[in-house]
């Protein structure tokens, strides 16, 4: 390394009579300057870079091939280098080194746009039609409009463009026959917000005044915080909140079943969440996850499931219900964020509130207080914070919206199942 770092005057100078000789056309002497290069510094990123890039302009993919394995193996530190690897892999149709290449560049920038259409198009050849229009749809929204895009990308662009919209025509068309025979049992209700909500979600409407991240259910009121007479159901919850607390004090002394609350891969964005992935300062002991209830986890606190079985609990098959024991630590703050649906509502229940403690869902800022609970929209911006030196635990637990009609639950359960049904599970979209 030292021997390098004293002749960086000589490879800065070889590196220039490089360059100039390639912009001339003289490709031999080129290749001599950077082979001269990489005898005195086998990894020099840039003469890799130089001579991947020359080799593919030639049509050499092996060749090319070799100086971005090479250039990865050295640094790949940057998510360029992977990409170059990816498609001269994928011109080579080594389809598994171009994958491993499109997330490596990925777990590097997750939203670097050039990754994120190879993924897709990846993902399309290999005929995997829910994931590459999710991936599609990713690259649709951190590309700038078209008209700001290098001429270079626009084809790209307009092509995830599309594919996103053929996709949610199909996932329209089919849900509009699959749900037929549920609408015909409401023929006589009104389920005008239930079908915008369709219209919505495969794109033949514009949504217009929610937050939802995923799901939109329109003409809802965005309600920060409901008014507690909406929910009598809570009186048992409340007047047993010493009995929670005591089960959840047994399973924190226990230290086992808590997991992190926030756990994204490395390869895709984690916006403001990536000082909290995967981390232990806001963690969560689940009781229902993702609409699955866990068995190990619930069995310990048998009174708090009895209570939870009293309330509306939301049906979405794979989505909801949801219920868990939520543990922040001290000096910890949630991010502003938005839930992914406003057709079900969220419950606070407090159990260990110090002081310094404090929720904001949209303009309206609250501290908790144990034994008082309260049911908020998180389609709504919210956040919350610990600014204490104890620890905040809080029961969370969702139910549906109470402006939502049974029949509108009912057609909520059964467009959950519909999607389910078209992608076999495999994308996983949330509603």
């Amino acid at each position: 390394m030292q021997n390098v770092q004293q002749r960086l005057p000589e490879i800065d100078a070889l590196e220039a009579q490089a360059f100039s000789a390639a912009q001339a056309g003289r490709e031999d002497e080129a290749t001599k300057l950077w082979s001269r290069i990489l005898e005195i510094d086998p990894g020099h990123v840039r003469t890799l870079m130089a001579l991947g890039q020359r080799a593919f302009r030639q049509g050499d993919m092996p060749s090319a091939r070799a100086a971005f394995q090479r250039l990865v193996d050295t640094d790949g530190s940057d998510a360029q280098q992977w990409i170059h690897l990816a498609i001269t892999c994928r011109n080579l149709n080594d389809e598994p080194s171009e994958e491993s290449a499109i997330q490596r560049a990925l777990s590097r920038d997750p939203s670097d746009l050039v990754g994120l259409i190879l993924r897709a198009n990846l993902l399309e050849r290999q005929g995997k039609t829910h994931q590459a229009a999710r991936a599609y749809g990713a690259a649709a929204t951190v590309a700038p409009p078209i008209e700001r895009l290098h001429p270079e990308l626009r084809p790209a662009v307009a092509q995830a463009l599309a594919y996103v919209e053929k996709y949610n025509k199909d996932i329209g068309t089919f849900l509009d026959q699959y749900l037929d025979p549920f609408l015909t049992q409401f023929a006589g209700e009104n389920l005008k917000r239930f079908r915008d909500s369709l219209d919505i979600m495969v794109g033949r409407k514009k949504r217009y005044d929610s937050q939802s991240v995923i799901y939109h259910y329109p003409n809802l009121a965005p309600i920060e915080f409901f008014d507690r007479a909406d929910f009598p159901w809570l009186d048992p919850i409340e007047a047993g909140t010493n009995d929670i607390r005591n089960e959840f004090l047994e399973i924190l002394a226990a230290e086992e079943g808590f997991t992190p609350y926030i756990s994204y891969p490395p390869d895709v964005p984690h916006n403001q969440f990536a000082e909290l992935n995967n981390s232990p300062r806001w963690s969560a002991f689940h009781l229902y996850k993702m609409g699955t209830l866990i068995e190990e986890n619930a069995a310990k606190c048998p009174t708090t499931m009895k209570l939870l079985a009293s309330v509306p609990q939301p049906d979405q098959p794979g989505r909801t219900p949801a219920a868990m024991f939520s543990l922040l630590k001290p000096g910890t703050r949630i991010p502003p964020h938005n839930g992914v649906t406003n057709v079900r509502v969220v419950t606070h229940v407090p159990l260990i509130i110090p002081e310094d403690c404090g929720f904001r869902v949209g303009n309206e800022m609250r501290q908790w207080i144990p034994g008082h609970a309260w049911v908020f929209d998180d389609t709504i911006e919210h956040e919350a914070w610990n600014n204490s030196d104890k620890l905040r635990v809080v029961l969370i637990f969702d139910v549906w919206h109470p402006h939502l009609t049974p029949p509108e639950r009912a057609m909520v359960t059964a467009l959950t199942a519909g999607v389910n049904a078209f992608t076999g599970g495999s994308a996983d979209p949330e509603v």
